[in-house]
């Protein structure tokens, strides 16, 4: 249904203003901007000035600034277009949700992230080993990715060696980290006094406290019996350390050269006292390990390789049954019961039977630990056609990855409890049989679970680039495959692409981009797997033209504008079968007892199958223009429209309830987005010193134009007119 007042808007609007000083730089090139260098993964790098694709990059001078976890941590707030939502938690838990240009579908907003052209989780790439990220936001720029660009690609190029050279650094970060908002509730009295409140709003004859014990709560004369617990401040301390060494290893010979990384990272945890036992502790610590090798080698005039290798061991301990200790202090007020009875046993009563004593929980309720292990391994041989044909040059890669996650708890039970108060005499109150509950236990054995996720990715293509007079070109054609599985079912993907990619300038500043991506995809329902994708983009640089050339303060002027259709494979929310019709049977046994009676039970339709084979799609147009201006101020600034349509959607709306199944999904949702984004970075030299300030400005809306909610006829109703 169209709908307006059922929209979902979003108005994300980032600021960052970076600022640096440097003594002893070199003089800034005026034209650096343009000269920057675009990745959007063709095997060849374009500058700015050629490039016809909207995309921020964000620097390893960027990125190293912060004492970050990993990349993602380190990218926070940066880049024009990338959207980054930090979560809150424990370290280990740290990795944000990124979006670029907002959120522009019903489901499956985040980006794809590439490392060194493969797909890849980035929460164990550190920010060290990283050379530089783009993020790519166009079609022009994402459509190579087939099925996986729709939503944004984040690139990320990792660190090279250098030919005939040695370098060793070796950098320590000692970080001390501090909650940065930490939550105040109010005291055990004013809750008293709340409670009693709304007692009486809701008719309640009687309070819920006595006056007694209401003035109780504010003395502290019986802290067992009335007590005044800030839990946030007794179950977690006020600073976490942080600790991170790395020592990287760059060099290379004639025709060989390599780039190596150690990194190491430990944090030990906000959780107050956790080292009250002996051999373990219940802190929510976290300790990493990285190896990075990236070599290339010169095999001979026309041949190159690449090998690209990162190992990865990752440890983090919780509180036992992974204890939710945040959850913990927001259901518990300060007046429930005291952290520990006069007795030594922990804090807790009846009356509050339903909620978890925190600080029990973090320190004597065992403990639980996360073992991940992973290898992500690649190979790249590059042959060049010379005697073929000149700028001729065929590339294959292959790539595997592997990574495991061991989840282990230990896990013990303690004894909790409280006195009562029966009544009050004289001003003192009367206490009955104490509470009691829960039992003391020893640390059990573990609990362990062990899932796995590998990819294997190939591709090979062959690429073409000659100038000849005013005329530059660049052609690709490409095909690549992935296979990726992980310990679950229906979780075993095959994707694959057939793209042609064709970049033309003319005499150097009429650019025009090309791009036809033919993707296919086992999610996807027969009859429906393959579909192309095609875009178009072309830029003009304006500042080399003649009327152009008196205007001093323009250093350099793009125009550039992209539109494309790209594909998807996101899939419903009810998974993979959501083309075939669903079935449940009511029992789990062998169809025949001893008796040779059913035990099976009887099976029944529960879901009905979708009756279109659709995929959802981003037509996607851009606008932008890229400057530099006045010798210093780089600009660049990008309107776009995206609208996603045939959105997979529940149609549950077409239905009466006494349809007695699931409704099936339909690729009926169509959403707009609409937006702008504006970046400006200056930089000055005055002397030996380099001044530096940049802004990120940019404006998303999004709105749900159809979302099949409308009651309709059922479509296999038959009308008929007349007598």
């Amino acid at each position: 249904m169209k709908n307006n007042k059922n929209a979902v808007l979003m108005a994300m609007a980032l600021l960052s203003l970076p600022a640096s000083a440097q003594v002893k730089i070199d003089t800034i090139a005026p034209h650096r901007y343009a000269a920057q260098s675009i990745d959007v993964g063709a095997n060849v790098n374009f500058s700015r000035e050629q490039s016809t694709s909207a995309v921020s990059v964000i620097t390893s001078e960027s990125t190293n600034k912060r004492s970050a976890k990993n990349i993602g941590n380190s990218i926070l707030g940066q880049g024009s277009g990338l959207i980054s939502l930090q979560n809150s938690g424990n370290y280990a838990g740290i990795n944000p949700t990124f979006y670029i240009r907002g959120m522009q579908s019903l489901d499956g907003n985040t980006p794809l992230f590439v490392v060194d052209g493969i797909e890849r989780d980035i929460q164990y790439i550190s920010a060290e080993e990283v050379e530089s990220v783009s993020v790519l936001k166009d079609a022009a720029a994402t459509a190579l990715y087939g099925y996986k660009g729709a939503n944004g690609v984040v690139l990320i190029t990792t660190k090279r060696g250098k030919f005939n050279s040695k370098e060793i650094k070796v950098n320590l970060d000692h970080a001390i980290n501090f909650m940065a908002h930490k939550p105040k509730f109010v005291d055990a009295q004013t809750y008293a006094k709340a409670m009693n409140e709304a007692y009486a709003n809701d008719g309640f004859e009687n309070p819920r406290y006595t006056q007694e014990e209401v003035d109780a709560f504010g003395s502290g004369k019986y802290p067992y019996l009335y007590p005044n617990v800030n839990w946030v401040d007794e179950t977690f301390r006020n600073h976490s350390v942080t600790n991170m060494l790395n020592a990287s290893f760059t060099g290379g010979g004639e025709k060989f050269k390599y780039y190596a990384l150690l990194d190491l990272q430990y944090d030990n945890g906000f959780v107050k006292n956790p080292d009250t036992h002996e051999g373990y502790s219940t802190n929510n610590k976290y300790v990493k390990g990285n190896l990075r090798m990236n070599m290339d080698m010169i095999l001979s005039k026309n041949t190159t390789m690449k090998v690209n290798l990162l190992g990865v061991l990752a440890e983090s301990n919780a509180p036992g049954n992974s204890a939710k200790l945040w959850d913990m202090v927001y259901g518990l007020p300060s007046a429930a019961f005291a952290v520990k009875g006069e007795d030594g046993k922990w804090g807790g009563n009846s009356t509050w039977a339903g909620t978890v004593n925190p600080v029990a929980q973090s320190q004597d309720a065992g403990y639980s630990r996360n073992h991940n292990r992973g290898i992500y391994t690649d190979l790249t041989i590059r042959q060049e056609l010379p005697a073929v044909l000149k700028g001729l040059a065929v590339q294959g890669r292959i790539a595997y990855d592997h990574f495991s996650n061991i989840y282990e708890n230990y896990s013990k039970t303690y004894v909790y409890g409280s006195p009562t108060v029966v009544d009050w005499l004289d001003g003192k109150p009367q206490l009955g049989k104490a509470f009691t509950g829960g039992s003391e236990s020893d640390l059990g054995a573990s609990i362990s679970t062990n899932n796995f996720t590998r990819r294997f990715h190939a591709d090979a293509s062959a690429d073409y680039q000659n100038t000849f007079d005013a005329h530059s070109i660049y052609s690709q054609l490409k095909y690549d495959y992935e296979f990726s599985d992980e310990f679950a079912i229906n979780s075993t993907l095959y994707r694959q692409n057939i793209s042609w990619y064709t970049h033309y300038g003319l005499l150097d500043r009429y650019f025009l981009d090309l791009v036809l991506v033919e993707s296919g995809s086992n999610r996807l329902a027969p009859g429906s797997k393959w579909a192309l994708s095609p875009t178009v983009s072309a830029a003009w640089v304006l500042s080399k033209e003649n009327f152009m050339k008196n205007l001093n303060w323009v250093d350099f002027l793009k125009l550039r504008a992209s539109y494309g259709i790209i594909q998807t494979d996101i899939l419903p929310s009810s998974g993979w079968m959501y083309y075939m019709q669903q079935y449940q049977t009511t029992g789990g046994t062998y169809p025949f007892n001893s008796g040779f009676q059913s035990d099976f039970g009887r099976t029944y339709l529960d879901a009905i199958a979708t009756s279109g084979l659709t995929r959802e799609k981003a037509a996607k147009f851009n606008a932008g223009v890229d400057a530099t201006l006045f010798g210093g101020l780089d600009f660049s600034f990008d309107g776009f429209y995206q609208r996603r349509s045939n959105i997979w959607v529940s149609t549950a709306g077409k239905y009466s309830s006494e349809l007695g199944v699931d409704a099936p999904y339909e690729g009926d949702g169509i959403v707009d987005s609409w937006g702008w984004e504006a970046s400006l970075d200056y930089n000055k030299q005055i002397g030996e010193v380099k001044f530096n300030i940049g802004a990120n400005i940019d404006y998303y809306r999004s709105q749900i134009k159809e979302q099949d909610e409308a009651p309709k006829l059922y479509p296999n109703l038959v009308s008929h007119t007349g007598t």
